[in-house]
């Protein structure tokens, strides 16, 4: 097959729930090689439920996740995930090189010990992320912006084929924001595939090329020109949304803190 139109992901009928509320209902969409996605929509819509679904991280009640057209278990060295940073033990005693290094464990073996290659693998996505002078800090001395370096940079190391990022902007600095995105532009140049939760809607169009309007189901996933305007943005928030702003000739808005 074309690596242009390769299927990476295949989402089918996937539906979960917390305890007996159901979080996520018949969600199904395909995403294809080189992609950068914007899953976009209000609090409490699934959008972290549905990353934790399809890695097998939370359990599905129903239907199918295929990466590369085969099961998660057969492709985990080929996916990288980066999760919420608030959920993360910034405590746990080590220093920003071993946070990179671990990420690494699932190609180096749990009892073998990083050879020369993936440090220097580590060492480099540090440097990428601008973080190499860091290396010995203890994670819990970063600030909230470096733990997220950190963590993209453990990312970067395991040069995977498919991303999944959870709010990976939330709460960093207008540096770190550029830094990210600019780093995220360059995996999906290099034909790699990235989904990220996003927050902010006043910057999606300039961030991403494909957007996924989530709220406990799909409502609708297509190039951010033709998905987000202020019909799809509405109907995906509903009274949500406290106001809308045009920007260009499309409309964006500030989900309510409600």
């Amino acid at each position: 097959m074309n690596s242009v139109t390769q299927t990476v992901l295949s989402v089918n009928n996937l539906s979960a729930s917390y305890r007996k509320n159901t979080v996520l209902k018949d969600v199904n969409f395909h995403v294809y090689q080189g992609s950068l996605i914007g899953i976009v929509g209000p609090n409490g819509a699934g959008k972290s439920t549905l990353i934790k679904t399809m890695l097998t991280l939370h359990p599905a009640i129903a239907g199918e996740v295929r990466f590369f057209d085969k099961p998660f278990k057969k492709v985990k060295k080929r996916v990288s995930y980066v999760p919420q940073r608030g959920s993360v033990d910034w405590d746990f005693p080590t220093n920003a090189l071993d946070v990179v290094t671990m990420g690494l464990y699932g190609q180096i073996g749990w009892l073998r010990r990083p050879t020369k290659e993936h440090k220097k693998r580590a060492w480099e996505a540090l440097d990428k992320m601008g973080m190499a002078d860091y290396a010995d800090r203890q994670i819990s001395q970063l600030s909230g912006g470096q733990q997220q370096r950190v963590f993209l940079a453990r990312a970067l190391a395991q040069n995977a084929d498919l991303y999944f990022m959870d709010e990976p902007l939330a709460g960093v600095d207008a540096a770190t924001e550029r830094a990210i995105m600019a780093i995220l532009q360059e995996l999906k140049s290099n034909g790699k595939t990235v989904l990220v939760v996003h927050h902010d809607l006043q910057t999606v169009e300039d961030y991403f090329d494909h957007v996924l309007l989530l709220n406990r189901t799909v409502l609708g996933f297509d190039k951010t020109e033709k998905i987000f305007t202020e019909e799809n943005i509405s109907k995906t928030y509903g009274g949500s949304m406290r106001f809308m702003v045009r920007k260009g000739d499309s409309y964006v808005g500030n989900p309510s803190k409600q």
